[in-house]
């Protein structure tokens, strides 16, 4: 049998774009930076906060990715900050859609259904949908000669008691696929933080990697004599 290989003091690190967290991430800040180009005021902070939140996601997955030969504490906390950045940007969204009186909509949703289904990888993708679910409404009338609204409910009444006659806006469409986007991506990063706290807890950090090497290497010295 071939001995094991002696312990790296640092070892790989910096493999950040085969994470789906950061995958994930990348095609939110694109979602964002679209969508808050289009549909908020380009004067406003809330336009700025929600781009730069969105950013913070994945440079921050990334940086904590390369950080981590040295450093899973550093790892650690810029993962947390990528996470909170995140929620940050998912309040945003909720309060888009609240703010103009649209539904969000729950996962079994028709639309987001068609949308996971998807499983877009780059912003143009995402916008092809938003294109399909607008043509399907216009297309597909409902029993009184009206646009049928996307709704969790099958009904044509809308989240304030009245009649709904119209489509839902690409605007209602992107909030909401952004939302789904982002409820995955911060599940992914949940599960990243309680295995890099595991790792950490039961290997430790640099410090404690350095005195092993050093003392696998005195051990080896010795036994070479």
């Amino acid at each position: 049998m071939r001995p094991p290989e002696p312990e790296k003091l640092i070892p790989l690190h910096g493999g950040y774009r085969k994470l789906k967290s950061y995958q994930l991430a990348q095609l939110v800040y694109d979602v964002t930076v679209r969508f808050c180009d289009r549909y908020i005021d380009k004067r406003s902070r809330t336009h700025d906060q929600m781009v730069q939140a969105a950013r913070s996601g994945g440079k921050n997955i990334a940086e904590g990715s390369q950080a981590s030969g040295t450093s899973k504490k550093t790892e650690l906390k810029l993962t947390n900050v990528a996470r909170a950045s995140l929620e940050e940007l998912l309040g945003d969204y909720q309060d888009f859609l609240r703010h103009r009186g649209l539904e969000e909509w729950p996962p079994e949703n028709p639309a987001l259904m068609r949308f996971k289904a998807r499983r877009c990888a780059t912003v143009d993708e995402v916008k092809a949908w938003v294109e399909d679910e607008r043509k399907r409404a216009r297309t597909n009338p409902d029993g009184h000669g009206r646009a049928p609204t996307i709704s969790s409910v099958e009904s044509s009444v809308s989240v304030r008691g009245s009649p709904c006659s119209r489509a839902p806006s690409s605007a209602q469409l992107v909030a909401n696929a952004a939302l789904s986007l982002l409820n995955v991506c911060c599940h992914l990063l949940d599960r990243q933080l309680a295995s890099l706290e595991k790792s950490f807890v039961e290997e430790g950090g640099f410090t404690e990697r350095l005195y092993r090497v050093r003392s696998q290497r005195r051990i080896h010295g010795r036994d070479s004599r």
